[in-house]
This record gives structure tokens, sequence and C-alpha cells, in this order.
């Protein structure tokens, strides 16, 4: 027979274990925390009842509440780290029929260990009289054994565990957040999943917790030995953790990090949108006044290139606004038209023309400002002064073709990462605007410091702000935009971005910081911008007008595109990486090519809960035949590399 002593040696020996690894994910870390706390207890415990101390009445010094206190102490080191309620982060799931499986035992064992909670602090409390023993009793027979015999915490582990493995819970979860449920969980799928696998654990952890109290009490009661029963369910918690980790693991490297808005209910100008305005808009002009020597010796088609010389007579040219810019891509439809002028506050120059042969450029409705004729004419019956519809391009008040350049960072030296961006438009310049956080360890962010940090206000017309260095001008010449996603090496982190000019393209680029994983500690001497500079890898044809034109691998060509707030359907992405858009006119057909497309999306991309960022992108998204949107997007860091395994095999076994 083997003494008592080694007996107990040996249990005490089965519940120690190896030495926790680095970079763990907080409720990983939070695990092996507890496995100190179980087996110190035990110890405690088993030295305790080996003494043979008996109390005659439990007192606020008794070894039972000594034992809770520990209990609570862990209890709030829980709560601090993760304040949420079961379900927070999972919601909009209710389709996943695995989920609400697994979610149906977990609501009870989160639900009793809030009953446990409370029942420490009655115990703990200043001036409170400890329950008598029989009520401690009746919480370790509840969580050990249901009275009904259909349920216990164990029990309802053990079911969600078989979910898991069986019941494929993270694959459904996946398919669901890359599938229809991606415009509702403002989460990248990896995070979803990672918020999963932490809501699963922490309320096993909790479970867990509750029976080793348990057993621990009982026997400190002497209602038996109770070691074995703590072994085998130190062991079956130890197999459970194991296949979760590998399962969610898998499940966390196959799935999209990428977080992006879907197009809202409702667009609200420079709510949900803002726009470059007045870059490129159909004009009308005569051939009289597009040449220097006011002829009409040629055809609208002649003139590419060039700007409006005069008014001839005061004709048409007199009643609108002239385009004081340069005048492009000339065309002929037809002699004689209608003309709807548009009101000048809304930016446009026509609401619609109707031209004698029947074709109306622009949507056809009531003309509140009145139409007005508009003719062609002979002069010495050999030349056609034709009305040509043109394109133009104006600088000026009310053309809003402006990009910061300067760098947007986060506070690094306050620990802030970048963990959201947005486009918002400040003194008709487009800005990318960061939310900021502080990092705090093993990737968590401390939500009470999460802000909009505000944007630089300055104005082009300030003294000193140039052109090309503080902001970017957009022109016929000029107007690509590079979409891109850029992620950092292992080991860095997003602290900033900004748009930078290469060739005659506008480029994204990213900050970068090492930082500890561990610790949360920025390291903002290693910073770093990382870009694509593949807008200049390949020139070709330079321009006749003294600009060169980069090119990428493909363009995203917007097909005749209305504008994109007037699509039935939602957009969708239609992007990828390497590719440039050009700001451009809307359809002749559909607006008179009066609207610069695409617009900006303007809505904050920000996680549910503030997760630090290991890169960010822009994309386009939009329908054919619309203007669609250009977006921000963000790329969540990668939680899947810290999850190890809880119990190496060789402990297990």
């Amino acid at each position: 027979m083997i003494p008592k002593p080694i007996i107990l040696t040996l249990f005490l020996l089965s519940l120690s274990h190896a030495r926790v690894p680095e970079n763990l994910v907080p409720i990983d870390r939070l695990r092996y925390d507890f496995l100190d706390l179980e087996e110190s207890q035990w110890r405690y415990i088993l030295d305790y009842v080996d003494n043979n101390i008996k109390e005659a009445e439990i007192d606020v010094n008794g070894p039972e509440v000594q034992l809770i206190r520990r209990f609570e102490e862990f209890g709030d080191k829980m709560q601090a780290v993760y304040p949420h309620d079961l379900d927070s982060g999972l919601d909009h799931l209710e389709s996943v029929w695995p989920l609400q499986l697994a979610l149906a035992d977990l609501r009870p064992v989160y639900a009793q260990y809030e009953t446990f909670r409370r029942f420490q602090r009655q115990q703990t409390a200043p001036g409170r009289i400890p329950a008598p023993k029989r009520a401690w009793t009746d919480f370790a027979e509840a969580v050990l054994h249901d009275p009904q015999g259909d349920y216990s915490v164990n029990d309802a582990m053990e079911r969600v565990n078989a979910i898991v493995i069986s019941g494929g819970l993270f694959q459904g979860v996946r398919q669901e957040v890359e599938g229809d449920m991606i415009c509702d969980t403002k989460q990248s799928p990896q995070q979803v999943l990672y918020n999963l696998y932490s809501t699963i654990t922490l309320t096993e952890l909790k479970g867990y917790s509750m029976i080793q109290f348990s057993y621990m009490l009982l026997r400190l009661y002497g209602e038996g030995n109770f070691t074995t029963e703590a072994r085998t369910m130190r062991k079956r918690y130890e197999e459970r953790a194991n296949t979760a980790i590998e399962i969610v693991k898998q499940s966390m490297r196959n799935s999209s990090r990428q977080l992006w808005n879907c197009d809202p209910k409702k667009h609200i100008k420079d709510e949900t949108y803002v726009q470059v305005t007045q870059l490129i808009q159909g004009y009308v002009q005569n051939e009289v006044d597009l040449n220097p020597e006011g002829t009409c010796r040629e055809n609208c088609a002649e003139y590419t290139y060039t700007k409006s010389h005069g008014c001839y007579k005061n004709l048409f040219c007199q009643q609108q606004k002239r385009c004081n810019g340069k005048i492009i891509n000339c065309h002929f439809y037809d002699s004689d038209m209608w003309i709807c002028p548009a009101d000048p506050s809304s930016g446009r120059r026509y609401e619609y023309i109707e031209y004698e042969n029947g074709r109306v450029l622009g949507r056809k409705q009531a003309c509140t400002r009145g139409t007005t004729k508009v003719d062609s004419w002979w002069r010495w019956l050999f030349w056609h002064c034709s009305y040509c519809f043109c394109y133009c391009d104006e600088q000026g008040p009310n053309s809003d073709r402006y990009f910061n350049m300067r760098p947007v960072l986060a506070n690094a030296e306050n620990n802030s990462v970048v963990t959201g961006l947005r486009f918002v438009k400040t003194n008709r310049i487009i800005h990318i605007q960061i939310q900021e956080g502080k990092l705090q360890p093993r990737g968590n962010i401390d939500p009470e410091t999460v802000k909009w940090k505000p944007v630089e206000d300055y104005k082009i017309t300030d003294k000193n702000i140039q052109s090309g260095k503080d902001y970017h001008t957009m022109s016929w010449e000029k107007r690509a935009l590079d979409l891109d996603d850029l992620e950092g090496d292992e080991g860095y982190i997003l602290t900033g971005v900004r748009f930078k000019e290469i060739g005659s393209h506008l480029n994204f680029e990213i900050y970068l910081t090492k930082f500890d994983f561990e610790t949360g500690k920025l390291i903002p001497q290693s910073s770093i911008w990382k870009d694509n500079p593949n807008t200049d890898s390949s020139i070709k044809n330079p321009s006749l007008r003294g600009y060169s034109n980069p090119v990428r691998l493909t363009k995203v060509r917007l097909d005749r595109p209305d504008i994109p707030i007037r699509s039935p359907s939602p957009s969708i992405p239609n992007s990828h990486p390497d590719q440039y858009i050009e700001f451009t006119y809307t359809d002749i057909d559909r607006d008179v090519a009066q609207t610069t497309v695409p617009f900006l999306d303007a809505q904050k991309v920000e996680s549910l809960r503030p997760v630090p960022l290991s890169g960010a992108g822009v994309f386009h998204k939009g329908r054919e035949h619309f203007g669609g949107f250009v977006a921000p997007k963000v790329i969540t860091y990668d939680f899947s590399k810290h999850l190890k395994a809880a119990f190496p095999e060789e402990q297990i076994n």
C-alpha cells in the first residue's frame, strides 16, 4: 500500500504544469494563472486537513473564507480582462445553429458563475458574517451534480467540446462571417473566431474553477477525498483545451483579417460619404471660342486639349459659368439643343440637355430654371460653328480636388496605435483620419483611451502650404489613386498612414512600429514606412504635355458610371491590390458628365472592440454602371500565431 503522503505528493505533481510559454493571448495567460492558483490552493487545503485543525464555526478567518477569497481575487482578474457579457462580439450570428447549441450550454455555466461571484462577495465583504456550512455545501453540490440529474457544469462543457470537435462550430461561424454576415459583425472574420474562442475558453475556465473550488471545499469539510475526481477533471480539461486550440488555430489561419464597411442603409453627404467635386465636368462651348483665331474651320473632335478663348457675341457662353481651366476631348452630337441649367449651389452646370435629334443627356424632368434654346450656326455658308460637348478641368473655389499628404500618426510616445480609419473632408481637403488607442499587454487596447485624432486644420491658401508637399492636387493628368493592401512584417503594428505622390499617381503608405507582444510596449525608434511602389515599376509613352503615364498591372474601369448613391443595390468590392482607379466624370447619357466619381466612403472603419492592426488598405467597391466608392480597410492583428497548446502532450500523458 502506498503511504498517504506519497499519494498526496503524486496528486500535487499531477496538478503542476510546464513553464508558461511567452506571448500568450490574454485568455490563455489566465488559464496558466488559474493553474497556479489551483495548485497552491490544493496545497493549502491538504496541509490544513493534515494538520487536523477543526473550526467549531465558520468565521471570517476560516479556511473556507480564505479559499473563496483567493477565488474572488482571480474572478476580479478575469473581470478586468474580459468585462463583456457572454454574447458580446457574437451578435448577428443567430443563423449559425452549432453556435446556438453551444450557447445553450454556455449560458447556464455563465449564470452559475455569476451566482458564485455573488456568493464570494457575500462571504468576504467587510462586516459580513459568512454563511453557514450548509450554504457552502449546497453550492458545491449544485456545481457538481444537478438536483434533477440531467445537468452539471462538466456535462455542459463536454457537450460544448463535442460541438467544437464534430459539430463544425468554428467552420460554421467562419462561413457566415465571410459570407452573408460580413456587413453586420463590425469585426474581421478572424476577430469573430478569436472572440468566440475567448468566450468558450473563458466560460470553461469559469466552470472548471467552480468544479475545483467545490472539490476543495468538500475535501475541507471531510465529505470525501476528491483528489481522484479533481485529477480526472483536470485531465479532461487539458484534453478539451488542447483540442479547441488546434481547431481554432486552423480556422483562424484560413480566415480573413480584413475589416471594411458595406454601404449604409441611407447615404448622407459629408457623413457617410464625401466627394471630389468638379474635377472634370461636362461643358458645352461653341467651336468659335475654342481657338484663339475665333474660326470655325475644324470640327469638335479636333479640340482634345484647349481652353476657352472668349465669348463670341455674348451668346450662350454669356448665360453659363465659363470654364477657366483646360477644355478636353470635345465631341459633336447635334447642332441644336435645349439646355436645362442647374442650380449653381448644386455643383452642376446642367440638369439635362435635349438635342433636336431626340437624344437626351441626363435625366429629363421638370426644369425649375427654364430651358435655354442653343443653336449652332453657319458662317459664310462654308463653316459650321458647332456647339461642342467637352470636359472642363478647372480649379477654383467650388472644386474640392485636394488630398492631404502630411503623415497621420498615432501618439507612439504614449504607446498609442492605430485602431480605425475613415475619410473626412476639411477645408476642401480630403484626409484619412485615424482612430488611436493605447496598446496594452498581449494585444489588448485600453478602451478608455480610444479616440479619433483630429485632422490637421489647414487650408490650401495658408502661408507656406504647398501642393505636392502638404497636399496633392488632382487634375486631368494626375487623377489616379493606387489601390493596395499593405501589411507589416511579424512583430510590427500599425501606427500611422499617409498619401504620397509617385509619378502622376496618389499612393497609399502605412507606418509600422515594432512592439513587444508580452508587455505591449512600442519601440518607436524601429518605425518604418511601407508602400507598394509598383506605380513606377514601368513607364510607357511619355505624354506630349510633359507627364509620364505610370502603369500598374490593371486599372479599375468604370463603365459609363452613374452617381453611386443612385444604385439600387449595395456596393461590393471589385478591386484587388496592385490596381489603380482614376477619378473621372459620370456617364454623359445618365448624368451629363456632371459629377466626379468615385465617391469616398466616410464611414468609420473600426472594430466592435478596439484591436491592434497589422496593416491597412484602400480599395474600390461598386456596381456595374455606377461610380462606386473608394474606401479604407484595416487588417486586424493576427492572434492565431499566439495560440499555443495549453498543456504539452508529454505532460498530459
